[in-house]
């Protein structure tokens, strides 16, 4: 009977884990900037993770295979969010913006459309005045 109980459980966290690592791969694709796509990533990963490992735990029963998923588990806890942060603070220093601005439609996408017509209007304003000086 426990066996069974420990089966279903394992088999439940196995298909949770497949199921968030399906979920951060659509939201890598779908997510519009590297930040978003990177929170993703990297929270279904550590997620996804854990909950196949922790399925693989409960069928490998006391052994040597157990110390061996949790030292895996314990290392894949402490990188992941480590690595997400190293890649955060990278693209940070890079000056990576977010995609809002570029996103058509929204608030800001209008208002820099309205300054760059603004300023490409001037700059023709421009060149008409100073043709006679080239």
């Amino acid at each position: 009977m426990i066996e069974l109980v420990m089966t279903v459980l394992s088999g439940l966290a196995l298909a949770l884990g497949c199921f968030f690592m399906l979920s951060g791969a659509v939201g890598l694709l779908r997510f519009p900037d590297f930040y978003t796509r990177m929170h993703a990533a990297g929270m279904t990963d550590t997620l996804a993770t854990f909950l196949v490992v922790g399925g693989l735990m409960l069928l490998a029963g006391w052994s040597l295979a157990l110390f061996k998923l949790g030292l895996i588990l314990l290392f894949i806890f402490f990188t992941s969010p480590t690595a997400s942060h190293s890649l955060a603070r990278a693209a940070q220093h890079s000056e990576l913006r977010l995609a809002d601005a570029q996103r058509p439609g929204s608030r800001e996408s209008r208002e820099t459309e309205t300054r760059s017509m603004a300023a490409a209007e001037t700059e023709v304003e421009t060149d008409t005045v100073n043709v006679d000086r080239a």
